[in-house]
């Protein structure tokens, strides 16, 4: 194998890697959009900024979070990062807590 064809090799290498990451990110970006499309008054949620509230109240394209009891502020949709399970994190299962087996014990 000449040095000729290493170049056109290296760049088709490149391309395939640009691909696949490329569309990996997309598939990621489209999980992301759907998930905050799926977001219902009284789901916990995590924003983009670290702040963990509930769900109030849904509009088109803005969210009224709960931060804490009686404090309710207005979010665009966008900075919804994570929807939390009903054990408090993201993909436990609903009445466990980390650091417990399934009866509850430590």
């Amino acid at each position: 194998m000449g040095l000729e064809l290493l170049l056109p090799l290296m760049i088709v290498v490149l391309l395939v890697l640009m691909f696949m990451q490329s569309s990996k990110q997309r598939k990621a970006v489209k999980e992301l959009r759907e998930m905050q499309e799926s977001l219902q008054p009284g789901d916990r949620v995590l924003t983009t900024s670290g702040l963990h509230a509930t769900i109030v109240s849904v509009d088109s394209d803005d969210l009224e979070l709960e931060i804490a009891p009686g404090v309710r502020t207005r979010w665009d949709r966008r900075v919804i990062r994570e929807k939390f399970t009903a054990a408090g994190a993201p993909g436990t299962e609903p009445g466990t807590e980390p650091g417990t087996d399934a009866s509850g014990s430590r």
